[in-house]
């Protein structure tokens, strides 16, 4: 007699572990599309972490090339991107028969930006494995991916490759990948390679010339461009994932992120990405959320960087009381001072300590010069959502042929 089947796990509410559609309208909510084929889907939204409906949220299936998104949260921190590494063959090794490739040559120099976009654009395996390499190894890299997945409670998620090709026992879910891509946005450098459509390559050297080449790629993700408010994700298809697609859009200063996967066909995982998109814009607010994305439990040096920021705040403004009480008592009126605002997804933060000093200094030049020994205090600010982009004119949900 077979064993019955591994029971799905529960994080991020106890519907999410059930099978099916979980869906909870209230009055006047849109009905889902019609013809959805993906075996496990979810939409959520990125700000919140509200999860409006899901398929099957926690069903372990292949990521396919998915699964470089969390390649990328591991790794891209690690590298400045204009470093430059020169390939050896040995880096170009061990890739899977039939990979994606982007085309990256050995005993060729290459920035870490340009192979960034070969993962990202073209899915490159090889630009894969080369950056696994400088990070360490492929093994060493896969073992920090694992981690990586478990310090987000993605627990469906088991990393047998850096870049998602099929291996037995290889697996994720709609659940994990939303998880993977939500923390993917926070990062800048993400940001933008996910959004971006075309790119040079670097090429091989012209044995007449002495000149190095280049060549254009594009990204294979079809919603980017076409979608009103794309930001990206990430597409995949391989022999046992089928089709694989996280995407997130901004739509009236709200974003929302959907996974699909293994639909009925390729380009099914654009067709109900889009039109999941579609249903989680227009059902904002007339839905009960079904569950949410869980926030990764903070780290023992995270739990103190706010008091740490406070103390360097106040030794840092110490430092310019001085400077600024005097500048303060040379003019009459009040100068102004520009602070920046940072911008990330979905977290609450300190404003980092030089900040903290600019408007310290912007206070005291409001200040008489007798009212110099005034205590200042830091300001926390919300931080905002993912980059706007703006919605193309005249764009229509999905350009289908």
């Amino acid at each position: 007699m077979d064993a019955p089947p591994p029971a799905r796990s529960t994080i991020g509410g106890e519907q999410l572990g059930l099978s099916g559609v979980q869906l909870a309208p209230k009055s006047g909510a849109p009905a889902l599309p019609d013809d959805l084929t993906g075996q496990s889907w979810l939409v959520a939204d990125a700000g919140t972490g509200e999860v409006l409906a899901s398929n099957n949220a926690h069903l372990r299936l292949p990521p396919a090339s998915t699964l470089k998104m969390l390649f990328a949260d591991t790794v891209l921190p690690k590298f400045d991107r204009s470093t430059v590494h020169r390939v050896s063959l040995t880096e170009l090794a061990g890739l899977g028969e039939g990979s994606s490739l982007v085309g990256v040559k050995e005993d060729l120099d290459y920035r870490v930006e340009d192979l960034w976009r070969g993962v990202f654009l073209a899915s490159g395996n090889d630009a894969v494995h080369v950056l696994a390499n400088m990070n360490g190894g492929v093994e060493q890299t896969v073992t920090q991916m694992q981690a990586r997945a478990d310090a987000m409670q993605a627990h469906d998620t088991h990393v047998i490759s850096p870049d998602g090709y099929d291996n037995d026992g290889q697996v994720s879910s709609a659940y994990d990948l939303t998880l993977f891509a939500r923390a993917g946005l926070r990062n800048a450098d993400f940001r933008a390679y996910c959004a971006t459509q075309t790119a040079q390559f670097p090429g091989g050297v012209d044995r007449t010339t002495g000149q190095r080449a280049s060549f254009g790629i594009a990204n294979t993700d079809r919603l980017l461009g076409k979608y009103p408010g794309l930001l990206g994700v990430k597409n995949g298809y391989t022999t046992n994932a089928g089709s694989t697609f996280a995407g997130a859009a901004e739509r009236g200063g709200r974003t929302l992120l959907v996974t699909v996967m293994h639909p009925s066909s390729y380009m099914k995982v654009y067709e109900e990405t889009a039109a999941l998109l579609d249903w989680g814009f227009a059902a904002a607010g007339k839905v009960t959320p079904v569950g949410r994305l869980v926030d990764e439990p903070a780290t023992p040096a995270q739990a103190q960087a706010p008091v740490q920021a406070q103390s360097s705040a106040k030794a840092l403004a110490a430092t310019t009381a001085a400077t600024a009480a005097a500048v303060a008592a040379r003019v009459h009126a009040p100068a102004a001072a520009t602070v920046p605002t940072a911008a990330r997804v979905g977290t609450v933060g300190w404003l980092a300590a030089g900040v903290c000093v600019a408007a310290a200094a912007a206070a005291l030049l409001r200040m008489k010069a007798q009212q110099r020994r005034r205590r200042y205090r830091t300001r926390t600010l919300l931080l905002a959502g993912p980059v706007t982009v703006p919605e193309p004119v005249g764009a229509t949900a999905l350009q289908r042929r």
